[in-house]
């Protein structure tokens, strides 16, 4: 008899006020205004630790919510994820006061790849190899015209950048350090050996590199790789790259359905189903009995705030709900934003309105809300992993940290209680805590064919899909 399929649970957050559940900044118990000081961190890496989550996966956007009512006044008086500080700067703070708690971090591909590479190699060493990169190609007009770019590129350009960003972090990460090309001789003053460290020579339609790796190889090389998007395009590069794919819904058939096409992405780019853990977001409120839960969100419900959800939303699809009648319909418009959410809301016939999505939107956030006492709670995990066949969860706040430390007083226990979530981790990095298979990619990714770049052979039989 198999063993039933252990948990997996990050916990999701970011570095604002706040994050996914709008409004709540207000609960008199929240402590996400103290977003901008290390103990706030520090604090909650440990307690994360306490329940043994696999990361502390930080989200991050490069740009303001200043769709909804074509301002971003809504967005500045609630905090909807503004101010929002860099998620890297935090990592190596938290690293010091836990031993296994890994780090997913949200970057965009906004700063040159030869830059980008090292900061996360230093992550990784300073880590002890605890470091995932969660890719995002970015999808706000308010982000691109930070950046000086008149509007955001097109939804599948952006993929075609991320392909060649990724080539040339493989060829950085994997190919330019030889694992023994550093010696440490002091006797023979003799560091690194030259001929064991190879400049990386790239010209691409997006970029044009030339130059050695700044760092030596960290204990992962490569972070874990972490991505988000159920478009065609989205889900075709996942299968390609991604170790870590969040997914959402509201309905177990609709994440069945994207969990068994991501496993088919994955086989069709030689790389096994199981290859990539699959986690969906969810908000946890829990008590002791039913009838405290229920309380708990009635006592959180005075606090959030739908609209500020939805303004949220609204950028998310790149639709502005405010100029919608509460009843009226939503109807399709083509955005650069979020293709896959903004095709869901407003299918033909999909029923959604803007009455409907401020209800969605109680809690200040979209995310599927379950309630209840902790066998309550656990029964409905584990539901959603056998129906969907869902790797695990990304679980979000509400009211910060309280919202983390009910959970992992209260539904932990009970997990470990049915042999659902682990009572130790396991040493190593944080890719060989997630797949128990060591430290580095493995052979099938296609990271791992950039290893060995002085080898002419190194490249043969394969290639990334084509640069328009």
């Amino acid at each position: 008899m198999s063993q039933p399929k252990q948990i997996r649970l990050n916990a999701f957050n970011m570095n604002c006020i706040g994050h996914i559940n709008h409004g709540l900044w207000t609960h008199p118990r929240d402590r996400s205004t103290e977003f901008n000081t290390l103990e706030y961190w520090t604090e909650l890496a440990q307690l994360l630790e306490r329940g043994l989550f696999d990361s502390l996966f930080i989200a991050d956007i490069v740009g303001v919510y200043d769709v909804y009512q074509n301002s971003a006044d809504l967005t500045l008086k609630e905090a909807i994820q503004l101010p929002v500080h860099d998620p890297l700067l935090i990592a190596s703070a938290m690293a010091a006061v836990t031993q296994n708690l890994g780090f997913g971090l949200t970057a965009n591909l906004t700063e040159p790849p030869y830059v980008f590479a090292r900061r996360f190699s230093t992550l990784d060493h300073l880590t002890k190899g605890r470091v995932g990169w969660n890719i995002v190609t970015g999808y706000l007009d308010s982000a691109a015209k930070a950046i000086g770019l008149e509007q955001q590129i097109e939804h599948d350009r952006r993929y075609d950048q991320a392909e060649e960003y990724l080539e040339v972090l493989y060829k950085l990460w994997e190919g330019s350090w030889e694992e023994d090309a550093v010696l440490a001789d002091r006797q023979r003053r003799i560091y690194a050996q030259p001929e064991k460290v190879h400049k990386v020579q790239h010209q691409g339609a997006f970029y044009t590199v030339e130059g050695y790796h700044l760092t030596t190889p960290s204990p992962q090389r490569t972070p874990l790789l972490f991505q988000a998007g159920s478009s065609e395009r989205g889900l075709g590069f996942a299968g390609r790259h991604a170790e870590g794919v969040f997914v959402g819904g509201q309905s177990q058939p609709i994440i069945r359905d994207q969990v068994s096409r991501l496993r088919q992405q994955a086989i069709a780019a030689g790389r096994p189903a199981d290859a990539v853990k699959v986690f969906m977001g969810l908000s946890v409120v829990v008590a002791p009995t039913e009838a405290e839960a229920r309380d708990k969100l009635a006592e959180y419900l005075r606090y959030a705030n739908p609209e500020a959800g939805l303004a949220h939303f609204s950028s998310t699809t790149g639709i502005d709900f405010a100029q919608y009648g509460l009843d009226d319909p939503i109807r399709y418009q083509k955005t650069n934003a979020i293709e896959s959410v903004v095709k869901s809301f407003t299918a033909k016939d999909s029923g959604w309105t803007k009455r409907k999505l401020l209800e969605q939107h109680a809690l200040g956030g979209r995310y599927p809300l379950l309630v209840g006492t902790p066998v309550q709670i656990a029964d409905a995990l584990e539901h959603w992993i056998s129906e969907t066949d869902l790797d695990g969860f990304n679980l979000t706040r509400t009211v910060t940290p309280e919202s983390y430390a009910d959970f992992i007083d209260l539904v932990i226990p009970e997990l470990q209680n049915r042999g659902r979530y682990k009572t130790a981790y396991e040493e190593g990095s944080l890719r060989h805590k997630v797949f128990g298979q060591g430290a580095r990619l493995p052979a099938q990714h296609p990271g791992s064919r950039w290893r060995n770049l002085n080898q002419p052979d190194a490249q043969q039989g394969w290639t990334f899909p084509a640069y328009p």
